[in-house]
């Protein structure tokens, strides 16, 4: 009796997956059929814009903290004594919106200048503008606590200048945080190595930073 025997299915090499000897098991074969790392990746959010919004919300609720602790102390105190709020407050208030105007017109400008699709010239000069009002910004709220001290009014004089110390000192030093961002965009922009994501995110911080204030300015202007 004659035995057929059938011959094993022809493989295609081409269609086999790529194998890679790094040590990391079966994770060489997760990557695109073409190759195209960079496609795939794109589906991912970029790190720092993950990691933004965990900072706006660690902000947000350690603002939120010092705020109801104020709103108890002075509901429960005694020994409160309000005091009018240094003037120069309110210009560093309009200094800081217009910082924010000037950013996101540097952020405009860059995206366009990033593009290469129409000529424009290099917006660095914008950010500039954004980078000195965020430090006259801070120039004006030391100005604003050393008229506080001419007046006597010191970290420990009273629960009430204790908690403006804390609130604008603490904003005032995520402030700075913000103008290291801005300086890390511009050495990347000068290096044509900015990316989008990370220009975004020192915008989002930046305007954060605006909106804070200007809550804290009216919850001191109520409660102090």
């Amino acid at each position: 009796m004659a035995t057929t025997v059938h011959e094993p299915p022809q493989i295609d090499p081409r269609r086999l997956p790529r194998q890679r000897q790094s040590g990391n098991g079966d994770w060489g074969n997760l990557r695109p059929s073409d190759g195209n790392v960079r496609v795939a990746l794109e589906y991912s959010p970029p790190p720092s814009s993950t990691a933004i919004w965990v900072v706006l919300f660690a902000v947000t609720m350690m603002f939120a903290a010092f705020s109801s602790a104020l709103i108890v102390r002075k509901g429960s105190s005694l020994d409160w004594q309000g005091f009018a709020l240094p003037s120069i407050l309110y210009f560093n208030t309009l200094v800081l919106i217009v910082s924010s105007l000037t950013l996101e017109v540097a952020r405009r400008r860059v995206t366009t200048f990033m593009g290469g699709g129409i000529q424009v010239e290099n917006p660095t000069r914008w950010l500039y503008v954004t980078l000195f009002l965020g430090l006259l910004f801070v120039a004006g709220q030391y100005v604003a606590w050393s008229q506080l001290r001419a007046e006597g009014l010191y970290l420990a004089t009273n629960p009430s200048s204790s908690f403006f110390y804390l609130l604008t000192v603490t904003h005032a030093l995520h402030v700075l945080g913000g103008l290291g961002g801005l300086l890390y965009v511009i050495r990347k922009l000068n290096r044509s190595a900015l990316r989008r994501n990370q220009l975004v995110a020192t915008a989002r911080y930046w305007h954060f930073m605006g909106l804070l204030w200007v809550y804290l300015l009216l919850l001191l202007w109520m409660k102090l």
